[in-house]
């Protein structure tokens, strides 16, 4: 191909290879110059011209890129029109992304006139999702290149295919220990079947079983004789070893291990079996987020009835370090021990009560002691040190409602003039306020009068950033309440929100973060909102 600039007169059948814009005369690139763009750029007074054109043996870049795509594309892959030299490719069902890494690294050698780039390999894609892209560089590529280009695609395989879902029952088996609650199970259950939606995939048989091998053994055969044609083994406990509770009941099923653990993280602690030509999965704890691990790289390509091996596992190391794990301990400059672990305490008391009529109900006395006040003294009884008080409306009269209590250095109030932007600004108001030094926050609600300081203390003993406990919530009847204890590896999330927004959806995000405090009586969950509801505990409180 001849490239450069050209007198108008020789330009005939060129390519332009820039816009011309010259007074009101335009000639835009890629224009293919015949008799009238000549006597036009003669007209607007311009010499010469930068032109490409071809020699013979050349082949246009629009039928390059379209060749090559058709000769590429296998199962599942639909090519659009090719325009200026650019061919893309669409996936035509949902399903997963297969590609021959070798062969297009060998086609993208050949010439670097000819170009093709693809999503990641096995990546679950959607129909009409844009997966590859064909791009001739110049205006023309040899017919040489372009059939070396073409025997590559041709040569074997495809080079680029969609497998679609196949497996469209799943089986699912849960373990259960002291201490796992059962609506862990519930949640765990609906992300992976949100994880499976897209596949056309559903829960057709589900079991929940003691952590035994003997109970699990059956529960698997159990699920597979149900119709499941791929099972999932969700443990209370984290595989540890081959050895383990899941592996050897899959043996004793007569099943046999493929793989155990794989470089991804999160995603570690998986496990691959077969029982009776069906793949069986130890789930590592991750997978019962919904965020992104390795679980789901394992689980996608399975769907698709895409085998996956030892050799696959272990190719997953670049580009395995999915994100930070909140649970996993960070460096610091001193090694802190659960005794030593510093919380604070953030008492939110910025709110206007606009369910309480015109009453301020932080300012409403149970027992001769204003709400504001009883949250106050019971924080200041707790181990939470120091004691952070954010006020807001009417901020002078809840100040002085907790008159006597400002004296010492463990109790800083601070207003926040934007609380009526949401609860989210308090949030970070009481964080700013909190000294570096401070390894987790226990976020109080000042409208929940019966939140003692043994409660308080409670969630902070089961605080445990070293062993992965960084949210501690209380729970009663199965049901999460106030207050919840975040460590400071949250903060900047924290410091995030906007509006009227508590962190409520970070917990939900960071499940394997969560620990749940189970607690006597109903105080984590009863707050003041309503005239009703302070009669109602003040009733209780005061005995009546």
């Amino acid at each position: 191909m001849k490239f450069g600039a050209v007198p108008i007169a020789q330009a005939l059948g060129g390519t332009a290879v820039h816009s011309i814009r010259q007074g009101g005369f335009v000639l835009k690139k890629g224009t293919v110059i015949g008799a009238a763009e000549i006597e036009a750029l003669k007209a607007a007074g311009i010499a010469d011209v930068v032109v490409a054109q071809m020699d013979a043996g050349d082949v246009g870049e629009d039928e390059a890129a379209a060749r090559i795509a058709l000769a590429l594309s296998g199962e599942a892959v639909d090519a659009d029109r090719a325009f200026t030299g650019r061919c893309n490719l669409f996936a035509a069902g949902a399903g997963v992304l297969v590609v021959d890494k070798s062969a297009i690294d060998a086609l993208n050698r050949i010439d670097e006139a000819i170009t093709f780039a693809t999503l990641a390999a096995f990546k679950p894609v959607v129909a009409g999702e844009m997966i590859g892209t064909v791009k001739i560089i110049p205006f023309a590529v040899s017919e040489r290149s372009l059939s070396a280009a073409l025997k590559i695609a041709t040569s074997g395989k495809p080079l680029i295919r969609v497998a679609p879902y196949r497996i469209k029952k799943v089986g699912i088996v849960s373990t259960l220990l002291p201490g796992l609650s059962g609506k862990v199970i519930d949640k765990t259950l609906k992300i992976t079947q949100e994880r499976l939606a897209p596949a056309g995939a559903a829960i057709v048989a589900e079991r929940r079983i003691a952590h035994d091998q003997a109970a699990l053994t059956s529960a698997i055969s159990e699920v597979l004789r149900d119709g499941a044609e791929l099972a999932i083994v969700f443990g209370a406990s984290a595989i540890a070893d081959r050895r383990d509770v899941i592996p050897a009941a899959i043996e004793a099923a007569g099943g046999r291990i493929e793989h155990f653990g794989m470089p991804v993280d999160p995603g570690n602690l998986i496990l691959i079996g077969q029982l009776n030509g069906k793949t069986l999965l130890g789930a590592p704890g991750c997978a019962r987020s919904p965020k992104e691990n390795g679980f789901d790289w394992v689980l996608m390509r399975l769907l698709a009835g895409i085998p996956v091996t030892r050799e696959d596992i272990t190719g997953m190391g670049v580009g395995g370090l999915l994100m930070e794990i909140v649970t996993r301990p960070q460096p610091r400059s001193e090694p802190v021990d659960a005794e030593s672990t510093r919380v604070g305490a953030i008492l939110l008391a910025a709110g206007r009560s606009t369910r309480m009529g015109n009453e301020n109900k932080l300012l409403a006395e149970i027992g001769g002691k204003s709400l504001v006040r009883i949250a106050a003294e019971e924080a200041l009884k707790s181990k939470a040190r120091p004691i952070v008080v954010v006020t807001g409306h009417q901020h002078e009269r809840v100040q002085a409602a907790l008159n006597g209590l400002l004296n010492g250095l463990d109790v800083t109030i601070v207003h926040n003039p934007h609380f009526t932007d949401g609860l989210s600004t308090s949030l970070k108001s009481g964080l700013a306020a909190l000294p570096e030094e401070t390894d987790g926050a226990l976020v109080l609600l000042a409208d929940m009068p019966r939140v003692d300081a043994a409660l308080i203390d409670t969630l902070i003993g089961a605080f445990d950033p070293a062993r992965g406990a960084l949210v501690v919530v209380p729970t009663f009847d199965g049901k999460r309440g106030n207050p919840v204890l975040w460590s400071r590896r949250f903060f900047s999330d924290l410091m995030a929100l906007q509006g009227d927004v508590g962190a409520r959806h970070l917990i939900g995000s960071h499940a394997e973060a969560v620990t749940e405090v189970p607690v006597s009586g109903n105080a984590a969950l009863t707050d003041v909102d309503t005239p009703d509801a302070l009669r109602t505990v003040r009733a209780a409180i005061e005995g009546r």
